[in-house]
């Protein structure tokens, strides 16, 4: 059971289940594994693997989502090159043009059949003693600050990023991210929503 801060009641924490990842699995050993059984050699298996993800990209490119039964929906999104600022509400400000934008990442969500034969096959043990509250070594803020900075030389920040400057966990650094956000005068917006949501730096007047 894993702690986490519990923003609407100062100092208390709240316990949610995660799972350990003990480590990831190659290409390699998916495809051995996926071939065990069957007349399909890993080698095979593995130049299939390699084919799916060219033929996924190319659909993906071409603006379309990609589903694959019994795993799950592969969405494409963008976000802006490095250095490019995001175009402003009511047409203030320059345009970004197509030159400016990228393809940032991609959205994946996962089949049900995926998630009842995972939970099926999953046998959990709760393990006591590794479950510690992530502490950081920057107080409030300070990490707002780190925030700001961040903010000043890129675009966006994703909750990962936030979370690889302060040392909170991704949930913990999500949830202060939108404790940021609703703050007056913290300077820390957002754009997009969802899976496509990002946090922007919030100029003066959008403060005002």
């Amino acid at each position: 059971m894993q702690e986490m801060v519990d923003f609407r009641h100062e100092g208390e924490t709240l316990l949610y289940p995660r799972l350990l990842i003990s480590g990831s699995c190659s290409t390699d050993q998916l495809a051995s594994a996926a071939a065990s059984g069957t007349t399909f050699s890993p080698g095979e298996l593995k130049a299939a693997i390699g084919l799916l993800a060219r033929g996924m990209a190319t659909i993906m490119a071409a603006g379309r989502s990609v589903r694959l039964e019994g795993i799950g929906l592969f969405t494409p999104s963008l976000a802006l090159k490095q250095g490019r600022e995001r175009e402003q509400p009511g047409g203030k400000g320059s345009r970004r043009n197509a030159a400016s934008i990228r393809v940032g990442g991609v959205n994946f969500r996962p089949d049900k059949e995926l998630l009842h034969e995972l939970d099926r096959l999953c046998v959990l043990e709760r393990t006591t003693g590794i479950g510690a509250r992530r502490q950081s070594a920057y107080t409030p803020e300070e990490r707002l600050a780190l925030a700001q900075d961040y903010l000043e030389k890129h675009p966006i920040m994703h909750v990962s990023d936030y979370a690889s400057l302060t040392g909170l966990s991704r949930t913990t650094a999500g949830r202060e991210l939108r404790r940021w956000q609703d703050t007056p005068g913290s300077g820390i917006g957002t754009a997009g929503s969802g899976p496509h949501k990002v946090y922007v730096r919030e100029k003066e007047q959008e403060q005002a």
